[in-house]
């Protein structure tokens, strides 16, 4: 039978804590608590103010470049009224060859500063009725062309890139 070593006061008191308890923190004091946790409302109150700020920001500064670049296109068309404008003063029976040239130039300005912001008309005669981007006021009966098919333009319609502007008012051949 093994024996125990004999006792000696000079050796240290043998650990008999659990290592698992140890290692275990202390239970936080509820006053530390009570203060992180309003450190951490007040941040997060903070942080959604800022955040806010920022939406109203944004949305501030789109409003504005929308309505400068109304301002930029509105400058830009005035030009266009200008022209217009001096045309019309132009005294009755001039030379109307002159003058019919001014206005196809004033037309051409016109067409110009629609297609810098990518405004384009579209083809309407002959091809068949679209309701996305024709909008009929009139149908014909029209024996010699196809049901559907537009045959007259009343006002041409745009396109902005690729999305409708303004649909085409046509007259729909009926059979």
């Amino acid at each position: 039978m093994a024996s125990e070593p004999p006792f000696d006061p000079a050796d240290p008191a043998p650990d008999t804590t659990d290592p698992r308890e140890a290692a275990e923190p202390a239970p936080p004091d509820v006053a530390d608590l009570k203060r992180e946790r309003d450190e951490l409302y007040d941040r997060f109150l903070r942080k959604s103010a800022e955040f806010e700020n920022y939406r109203r920001r944004v949305e501030r500064e789109r409003r504005e470049q929308a309505d400068q670049a109304v301002v930029d296109i509105l400058q830009e068309l005035l030009i266009v009224v200008d022209d217009f404008d001096r045309a019309l003063t132009v005294e009755p029976g001039a030379d109307d060859g002159a003058y019919r040239k001014g206005v196809e130039l004033i037309d051409a300005k016109l067409h110009d500063l629609l297609r810098k912001y990518k405004v384009r008309p579209f083809e309407s005669l002959g091809v068949d009725f679209d309701p996305n981007i024709h909008q009929a006021v009139m149908h014909e009966a029209s024996p010699d062309r196809r049901e559907g098919e537009v045959i007259g333009e009343l006002q041409r319609g745009y396109m902005i890139g690729d999305k409708l502007l303004r649909p085409a008012m046509v007259k729909v051949a009926k059979a």
